[in-house]
């Protein structure tokens, strides 16, 4: 015969019961995790101090699980939250890009670019996707050290493999990894826990969030990080093409293209959805005009889904205010990817 362990009963201070998922006591209101959120918050402070963000960052939201949502002390970690994120390595270069005060290269550069609008917020982003990419290979392979990633890769491999060949297929699954990981990149500057990419052989990829974003703006960050490095892996392909002439490269590009363009459909947990809900009803008509004069020019059958989806959820906005770099890089990302399908079609087997 086997006996249950006893089961450990917690108890405040007060003396009331306290049961696995109370994060303050009923009685007295004492905060049951006092010690570890002394602790994080040191990790923090000292995080700060060391100018190392991102695991300020990673140590705040950890105290915010810990917190009650409706605490004093919850508002509190969500203005450091907040406070630290502005002091992020991207929001940093951003705001360095923004200045025309300095003669830095990064600032003439940016005051080169501003004329161009929209486009020239895309090339000036799409410097740091191709830093990122090229620059920090080590991450970008993060995720095939996983064996769940790289079980769920090779699945979806032998599946396209089987519809379009291993070529094209292995193209397909190097553009959808990258997107995922445009996402996986953002989670960890912003400091938040994720799990690395997990394929569904025919239905593309997912990252999994462990814990929530603050607000629309930020998830719409996380949210909009995909399409961007997907837009550097598409671009690379057409890099390819150009090089080479290669007919199997122009696929690849032409396809990444579409399957980003997807994921900007402006409806729940796609990119777009994520976007839309850190815009408000004006900006939302914008990128309607966008899509309408995306339409016009290219006549891709996909643009005439997300205007329809756009002018439904344009009629009504969960935002007040409007995120207007959300606008911008939406707005980008769909002239950017509609100009790629403009590209001559091929066959993958062309050389």
């Amino acid at each position: 015969m086997t006996l249950a362990a006893p089961i450990e009963v917690r108890r405040c201070e007060c003396g009331t019961e306290l049961s696995a998922a109370l994060l303050a006591c009923p009685s007295c209101r004492r905060l049951v995790h006092r010690e570890r959120l002394e602790s994080l918050a040191d990790r923090a402070r000292h995080a700060e101090a060391q100018g190392d963000i991102p695991a300020a960052l990673a140590a705040w939201r950890e105290a915010l699980e810990l917190l009650p949502v409706d605490s004093a002390q919850a508002r509190v970690i969500a203005e450091r939250v907040a406070a630290a994120r502005k002091r992020s390595p991207v929001a940093t270069l951003e705001a360095a890009a923004k200045s025309d005060s300095t003669g830095r290269p990064g600032a003439r550069v940016a005051r080169i670019l501003a004329p161009l609008g929209v486009a020239g917020l895309i090339l000036w982003k799409l410097k740091f996707v191709i830093v990122a990419v090229l620059g920090k290979a080590k991450f970008a392979l993060l995720g095939l050290t996983k064996l769940g990633t790289l079980t769920s890769m090779l699945a979806s491999f032998g599946v396209y493999w089987a519809a379009w060949g291993w070529p094209l297929a292995a193209g397909l699954i190097a553009s959808i990894y990258l997107h995922e990981m445009g996402h996986v990149a953002r989670l960890a500057q912003l400091g938040m826990k994720v799990d690395p990419p997990m394929f569904v052989p025919g239905f593309g990829a997912f990252v999994r969030m462990k814990q929530r974003p603050l607000d629309a703006i930020e998830d719409a960050r996380i949210g909009l990080a995909g399409p961007i490095w997907g837009l550097g892996a598409a671009l690379l392909a057409l890099m390819a093409w150009r090089i080479t002439g290669s007919g199997l490269a122009l696929a690849i590009c032409r396809l990444g293209a579409w399957i980003n363009l997807f994921n900007l459909l402006p409806l729940g947990p796609l990119d777009g959805g994520r976007a839309f809900r850190a815009l408000a009803k004006s900006a939302r008509w914008t990128v309607v005009v966008a899509l309408l004069t995306a339409y016009l020019v290219t006549s891709e059958g996909l643009l005439l889904l997300l205007l329809a989806v756009a002018l439904v959820r344009s009629f009504r906005a969960e935002a007040k205010t409007s995120d207007w770099r959300t606008l911008a890089e939406y707005v980008g990302l769909l002239a950017a990817f509609s100009a790629l399908l403009l590209l001559p079609s091929a066959v993958p087997g062309d050389s």
